[in-house]
């Protein structure tokens, strides 16, 4: 049976914009975190992280300069990681490197020109999603677009839109008019948990805001525990991106786009054209 398509409005000027924004700002952070993570890449709970504590996750290497061989150690468990992470080559040689050059920015190790890089966008992340959640706030956009109703937070409607994307069956129709429960929970999930706590966890290890806002160290549990946040935090947000992606590609990468550019989203109709 044949399916006719309708343009509906989908995503406001607002929405659109602070959403490149943050794309672009998220990509830099990314790329300079990683940086300034290979200046010390172990990660600590509590208050202090030297040679002598504990590390629940290092990404390393060991092995003499000609034979360097990168891991990566969760607590107890050790995962050897040659080639990927540890160790890259750098002017053609092995060198100790938890994150590669080509992930990183700068590419070469500069720990002061990667913590400006992060701190100047950052900042701009920051603005950009107060801007977007006063926006959505006043506009009503949080409530009316972003909310899950009661019925979509049932266990069995849950359980069944997990299942739907699990085969790739996308909404159609006039469920395509709106955002689906899943969609909803992660977006909520990263605009008042993910960032908050990557800004938050950020003026933590900020010796300036800890003078200004020491509470900040207790409600984290430390400088060190703050980083552990953060960098946890910046993982799942990896991972939303990625999965964001995925569904992107797999429902329609043109309609997808084109709602994020213009505004306008095309949905299929379930009547037959004569």
């Amino acid at each position: 049976m044949k399916r006719k398509s309708e343009l509906v409005r989908r995503h406001g000027a607002v929405t659109r914009v602070t959403h490149w924004l943050n794309a672009l700002c998220f990509g830099v952070l990314l790329a300079s975190g990683l940086q300034i993570f290979n200046a010390w890449p172990s990660l600590y709970w509590g208050q202090v992280g030297a040679d002598t504590d504990p590390a629940w996750l290092t990404i390393g290497a060991a092995g003499s300069d000609a034979d360097l061989r990168g891991f990566v150690r969760a607590g107890a468990l050790a995962l050897p990681t040659t080639g990927v992470l540890g160790v890259s080559r750098v002017d053609g040689q092995p060198a100790a490197r938890a994150f590669p050059a080509w992930a990183t920015l700068p590419a070469h190790q500069d720990l002061a020109a990667g913590r400006r890089w992060h701190l100047f966008f950052a900042w701009c992340l920051a603005i950009n999603g107060a801007l977007y959640l006063a926006w959505s706030l006043a506009s009503g956009h949080l409530r009316r677009d972003l909310l899950p109703t009661r019925a979509q937070l049932a266990p069995r409607h849950l359980w069944r839109e997990v299942v739907d994307h699990a085969r790739l069956r996308f909404a159609k129709g006039d469920e395509a008019r709106r955002y689906n429960a899943l969609q909803k929970l992660s977006y909520l999930g990263v605009i008042v948990v993910l960032l908050p706590a990557m800004v938050l966890t950020g003026l933590t290890m900020s010796p300036g805001a800890d003078a200004a806002a020491p509470w900040l160290l207790d409600l984290f549990g430390g400088r060190q525990s703050a980083r552990s946040i953060h960098f946890i935090a910046a993982t799942l947000l990896v991972l939303f991106v990625l999965v964001h992606l995925a569904m992107v590609l797999l429902s329609g990468v043109w309609n997808n786009l084109r709602s994020m550019i213009t505004g306008r989203y095309a949905i299929e109709e379930s009547e037959p054209i004569p």
